[in-house]
């Protein structure tokens, strides 16, 4: 009985998260459409940017117009693709419709400056709005759905070129639309600058660089990292391709911040050695975010 109470209790607390997340993302990225992106005329992609389109020739409200275009995809991704993420997803998508002409009735402000710096924070409002979602494993449809069955038809596509070819075939008939290829142009902008703040809160806390270390000095230079930086460290076995003598290749991932620390032990030891950093999309766990000890 205490089981299936604290199931349920898990249950209801992660559907309120889903829709706390929501509800957070959709205000974000209706503020930055209406207050920043509508009225530099650009369309910055997705489905918005069809609906901004429709808006500008004919008057509709953009969070409805958002809605009507996404129930004939809903269905598509129904019959198509995940029924589970889909139900999510129609959540997500009626609050960003709701709160989209919400924002637009509600809010008399509309930034009528710079049009660089419009779509620029429309488009950082937009990523971090997507973020949110995203982070409670749902989709503001439209566009991430047409990438699916974009996938789906030809299954060798990667996920961001099929996005990609989605938001180019939109911000070129902006064009059309708007009368002038500045439209497209900033249009870009702002998809650049949408995909970098949403990568940057998805991923960016995260980052660090992964070091691989060639040295004789191999175990002095671990030994420091570990005793002055509190890092771990992890040595492999491998054979010199040209010498064919066994040695020891060490490893460690460190936060960006502590590449340099890590470049001054290994040259002090070893100014000859050879070194690859790779930079890691996301790290984490001991030592990291998301280390359990922190929690």
């Amino acid at each position: 009985m205490e089981t299936i109470v604290m199931k349920n209790r898990k249950k209801w607390r992660e559907t309120g998260l889903d829709i706390l997340g929501d509800f957070a993302g959709a205000l974000l990225q209706a503020i930055g459409v209406w207050c920043f992106i509508e009225p530099s005329r650009i369309a910055p992609g997705g489905v918005s940017g069809i609906a901004l389109m429709i808006n500008h020739l004919f008057g509709l409200p953009i969070g409805a117009l958002s809605l009507a275009i996404n129930i004939p995809l809903l269905l598509a991704s129904w019959l198509l693709l995940n029924r589970g993420m889909t139900l999510k997803t129609i959540r997500t998508v009626i609050f960003m419709s709701v709160i989209q002409d919400l924002v637009s009735a509600l809010c008399p402000w509309q930034y009528a400056g710079d049009r660089l710096v419009s779509c620029a924070f429309g488009g950082i409002f937009v990523g971090v709005g997507l973020a949110l979602i995203f982070m409670r494993n749902s989709t503001s449809g439209g566009g991430d759905i047409l990438a699916k069955l974009l996938q789906k038809r030809f299954p060798y596509m990667q996920t961001g070129y099929a996005i990609m070819l989605v938001d180019f075939v939109i911000v070129t008939i902006s064009v059309l639309v708007f009368g002038e290829i500045e439209a497209a142009l900033y249009g870009i902008i702002s998809i650049v600058c949408t995909t970098q703040s949403m990568d940057a809160l998805l991923y960016g806390l995260n980052r660090g660089s992964l070091i691989t270390i060639h040295s004789v000095k191999n175990e002095e230079i671990a030994h420091e990292i570990m005793e002055t930086m509190d890092r771990g460290t992890t040595f492999y076995k491998s054979i010199g391709g040209f010498s064919g003598k066994e040695c020891l290749t060490l490893t460690c991932a460190v936060d960006r911040k502590q590449f340099p620390i890590v470049k001054e032990i290994i040259d002090r030891h070893d100014p000859h050695a050879f070194v690859i950093v790779s930079p890691t999309k996301e790290t984490y766990g001991e030592g990291f975010i998301g280390d359990p000890r922190k929690l």
